[in-house]
């Protein structure tokens, strides 16, 4: 259960994590170390150094005679204060700085006070006001006894030095360590661009590059990429052979046809057309996602010229919405990088089966940050949930669904639009239109 949590506050991309990874430990080992040398060096140092001190101070202590007034204690402890380089401020006296005086950042401070306290049954407080001056606050039958000590005489000097010095060596060794391995990682990116380019339909330039796995994977996406496009050209070769050697005999069998006084001749040469058809959209099947090169297009526009074709051939067709990202007037924020001829395909194939199956169709368009969905709905008999997996494979004809008796196909329509939705890194969504009753086709394709 901890991990679950844990996992979803951990960073996802590779570089986060692999920044994470390498920050950790060092960020880990420098707090063990900081532990280790203020405990061992620091405290270690500041007592034998404070005991030191601590017995000056003793010496100069039991120097006072009990019954000696206040003022003459400076001039008594004179000889034993000066060689000690201990200023005594006699009491009564104003003392340079209040007592318990600590700078809040000043850690070997607090050190300094536990010791003498821990020493010094006379002291009533410690003041550090800088880092060169002591005040130890001495209660004496006198009154109140302030001596005065250098800094260095009790804890190491400059202690800041040490954490100055591990961030700055600690943060230029993770930056060295960082560019190393960003140099690293970038054979795993354009590694992944590649594949992602792919998967949408462009080829983009590739060249295995970096460790030796890398290179491994490099080398075994470009063999699979040339294996899948060897497929594609077999399958779009043999189609198109196909489609076009049918074609001579035919058209020699509609002019035939059309030579003969028959009135059976209409039904044979609708026939022929019908033969004719499906050879269409066998070519476009074998064409499918092949079909141009990727660019930079604007779908509103290619939507709203396909819908009023189907206008102009008498189709009930309309563009009910339109969500555009440029309200702003961004310049290309409506762009979308791809195939205008095999989306201008997959879009007229939904727009002509939901007129073929239905009578009012209804298109609409939405363009975000990260996607393009381009959503065709009809108020036909629409397709079951159960069989929507099987309508958008290749000669797949649901008589049960659909009516084929309004000029139904061969079943490579919608096989056509998946196999586009595909090749563009997309998919095609089938469902119930809300608004019109019958069939909703989305087209969502990543941007």
């Amino acid at each position: 259960m901890f991990f679950q949590w844990l996992k979803r506050y951990l960073p996802r991309g590779l570089y986060s994590r692999a920044a994470l990874i390498l920050i950790l430990p060092v960020v880990t080992l420098q707090l063990v170390i900081s532990v280790v040398f203020i405990q061992r060096h620091f405290e270690g140092v500041t007592r034998q150094m404070t005991q030191s001190a601590t017995r000056e101070v003793r010496l100069l202590l039991d120097a006072i005679p009990p019954d000696l007034p206040g003022p003459a204690i400076p001039a008594r402890l004179a000889p034993l204060a000066g060689p000690l380089e201990i200023p005594i401020y006699a009491p009564g006296t104003p003392a340079p700085a209040a007592p318990d005086m600590r700078r809040w950042f000043d850690v070997s401070g607090l050190l300094v006070q536990h010791f003498f306290r821990a020493m010094l049954p006379e002291l009533r407080s410690v003041s550090l006001p800088d880092d060169d001056t002591v005040l130890l606050f001495l209660t004496v039958p006198q009154g109140q006894l302030v001596l005065q000590m250098d800094r260095r005489r009790v804890s190491a000097s400059n202690p800041h030095q040490l954490f100055v010095n591990m961030v700055f060596f600690g943060g230029l060794m993770t930056l060295i360590a960082f560019i190393y391995l960003r140099n690293q990682l970038r054979p795993i990116t354009r590694l992944a661009s590649a594949a992602e380019a792919f998967g949408k339909g462009r080829n983009v330039p590739y060249k295995p590059s970096g460790a030796l796995e890398v290179r491994a994977a490099g080398n075994a996406f470009l063999d699979m990429r040339a294996r899948i496009e060897r497929q594609i050209e077999q399958r779009t070769l043999m189609l198109s052979g196909v489609s076009h050697d049918l074609r001579t005999p035919l058209t020699r069998l509609r002019l035939s046809l059309s030579l003969l006084d028959d009135p059976e001749v209409e039904d044979m040469v609708k026939d022929v057309d019908d033969m004719q058809r499906m050879l269409d959209e066998f070519l476009s099947f074998s064409r499918g996602s092949s079909e141009g090169v990727p660019e930079p297009t604007d779908p509103i526009a290619l939507v709203r010229v396909l819908v009023e074709d189907a206008q102009r051939s008498g189709q009930d067709v309309s563009l009910t919405q339109t969500s555009p990202m440029g309200q702003t007037g961004t310049a290309g924020a409506n762009l979308v990088t791809l195939r205008p001829s095999a989306i201008r395909r997959a879009v007229s194939n939904l727009i002509e089966n939901g007129a073929r199956y239905g009578g009012r169709v209804q298109v609409s368009v939405t363009l975000t940050e990260k996607s393009l969905r381009i959503r065709v709905e009809d108020d036909g008999p629409g397709i079951p949930p159960e069989s929507r997996d099987q309508a958008v494979k290749p000669f797949a004809r649901l008589d049960s669904a659909r009516n084929q008796n309004r000029g139904g196909g061969v079943g490579l329509g919608l096989a056509i639009v998946t196999d586009i939705a595909r090749a563009h890194g997309g998919i095609l969504r089938l469902g119930e239109s809300e608004a019109l009753g019958g069939l909703r086709a989305d087209l969502v394709l990543g941007r």
